[in-house]
Parts: C-alpha cells; structure tokens; sequence
C-alpha cells in the first residue's frame, strides 16, 4: 500500500511538472504576420532562430499582407508585423488607441520587380510613364490592349497581375508609379500572395505584374524583368542588388521592415528573436535575394531595439526614393 501511494503521488508531481513544461512550451511561441515581401527573409530567419533554440521557441510567420499584419499587430494578436512599406497614420491611430507601442526595425532593401512572361519579347524596357498609364484608376477599363500603352507593342490583350489592397507593395507601388498610394484600376488579378501573382504571368504570354525581387529571382526560369526607364532622357536600369546599392533603380527600390510590440518584447523569446534576426540578418537577408543594409545599421538596428526607442521615422506615410542613410537619421515620432 505505501509503495502504492508512493506511486499516485509521485504520478501527480509527474503529471504537474508535465503539465507546467507544456504551459511553458505553449508559451515560448513568436507570433509574426504580415508582408508576403519580407516573409523570405523572416521566415529564413525563424528556421535558423528554431535550430539555434533546438525548438524550445517556436516561430510562426503568416502572409497576410502589410495591412494585413499591421490590423493584428494594432490589435494585440501578434508579437511582430512584417512591413514593405512604413506603418501608415490610420495604422499608428490604431494602435495607439489599443495601446500598442512598438520599435521600428528596417531590415533589408527590396528592388519590387515589374515582371513579364519569357515569351514576351517587346515590353522589356518600359518607362515610369508607361507603367502609370497601365495601371491608373483612368485606365480600368478603357486600357485594355498591350498597344494602347506604346503604338510599338502589339495589338494584345492586357493581362494585369498584381498586388491585393492589404499588401504594403500594392501602396508602394501606386504611390510610386501613380503617384498615390492605393490609387490604382480595379480590374486586374490581386493577391497578397505572390506566388499566386508568379504563376499568372508565367502562364500568360500577354501578362505584366509586380511583387518582390526574391520571388523573381526565386522564378527567373518562369518570368523575365522589366527595365525601368525613370525619367526622359535617364538610361533603362534593370532590378538587381548592385542598382538598388547604388541608387539607380528609381523609383522601386525600397526598404522592408519589421515592427515589434514593446509589450511583446517583455517575453524573453520575442526578444532573443529580434536581437537573432539583427545579429543574422544581413547574411540571411542575402541568402533569400534582397539587398542587405550595411552592418553598422543592424547595429544600429539593435540599439534601437535594446533602448526601445519608439515610434516610426516615417511620420505615418510611405516615402519614395528613401535612401539607406535616412533609415536612422531621421527622427523617431511616437
């Protein structure tokens, strides 16, 4: 009988420390959602992260778009939104209105890639203007064959691919082709995954879309890019790590994010995931094909993730054209 109750009890302390491991396992979890742009690089970042940590920290990414990510993270949902563009002022509202406070990380520059089907042989320079006339709001509709945007392409139909409304790359790309963000024709294929966007212009010799680079490079046997002509009289400069290093790749070369909840990084394992993807993320960012900040600004990244400094450079809208140098030289607004 004693051996008996030895036995109970000890199955009790067994089932306890269980279920207190289980409770911990639980809740070493990093919540991360957002962009479809920056989910290479976070995702690359996560499995090494897993790996360093022998999976006592899971890490789960979503794609649910930069406005997307941006609502959950307002809400409380997630630890950590993946942005291809700035937190927004409506966004900013939000959150502080829920009481989210977070630290601004940039984490890479991406070249979004205008991309074409490998058959197309005669759309493969194309100016800022050409780009614009193709996807304004004045264009649904009304331009709708492929030489109605320049008399030497042929008279075929127009098939349109790209970015849903909650993608960061659907505001950056209008801001910077339209010239205002989610200003753009509605008859055309969406989705914030860009997968989706890779298989329609690889299946359709007429198509045209964007996404970001390293999904083009991920699919260069499917597609072809498209080289940008930003102003008359300016060369044609194709997407590529050297052109976004050295400025030419205008008006689509962009700096991509993550933003953490400061509430969030009370939990050690949000923490050592951050401090992780600055310490790696220059190799890793290369490793997926985006362009690498410069050391010195992980460095400067992890200052300001160890300080919490708050808030945003940006001041709520998304800039065109920044250049590396301002992503730490501008003034922090909460």
């Amino acid at each position: 009988m004693i051996s008996l109750k030895f036995s109970a009890g000890a199955l009790a302390i067994a089932s306890a420390f269980l279920a207190s491991g289980a409770a911990f396992a639980q809740s070493a979890l990093v919540k991360i959602d957002g962009s479809s742009t920056v989910f290479p690089v976070t995702e690359a970042v996560a499995e090494d992260f897993q790996k360093a940590k022998k999976n006592a920290i899971k890490v789960t990414v979503g794609i649910s778009g930069t406005g997307g990510g941006f609502k959950k993270f307002c809400r409380g949902e997630i630890d950590i939104s993946n942005a291809s563009r700035p937190i927004l002022k409506g966004e900013i509202e939000e959150c502080k209105k829920n009481g989210v406070e977070f630290v601004e990380l940039p984490v890479a520059f991406d070249a979004l890639t205008v991309v074409i089907n490998p058959k197309n042989t005669f759309a493969m320079t194309m100016t800022v203007a050409d780009l614009k006339k193709m996807w304004e709001p004045a264009a649904q509709g009304k331009i709708t064959n492929w030489n109605q945007i320049n008399p030497a392409f042929p008279n075929a139909p127009l098939k349109l691919f790209g970015a849903g409304s909650d993608s960061g790359t659907f505001d950056y790309f209008t801001e910077a082709i339209v010239g205002k963000a989610k200003s753009s024709r509605g008859d055309f294929t969406a989705s914030e995954d860009d997968n989706v966007l890779v298989q329609g212009v690889s299946r359709d010799v007429n198509a045209i879309g964007y996404f970001g680079f390293s999904y083009y490079v991920e699919n260069k046997d499917k597609l072809k890019s498209v080289a940008i002509i930003e102003k008359a009289g300016k060369p044609a400069v194709a997407p590529s790590p050297e052109t976004v290093l050295d400025g030419t790749y205008q008006p689509l070369a962009r700096p991509i994010f993550i933003y953490i909840s400061t509430k969030a990084m009370a939990k050690p394992e949000v923490r050592e995931f951050a401090e992780y993807y600055l310490a790696h993320g220059e190799k890793l960012s290369k490793e997926v094909k985006y362009v690498p900040l410069p050391s010195k600004y992980y460095k400067m990244g992890l200052d300001r993730l160890k300080a919490a400094q708050k808030g945003t450079v940006f001041g709520g809208h998304a800039d065109v054209g920044v250049k590396m140098d301002e992503l730490f030289s501008r003034k922090l607004v909460n």
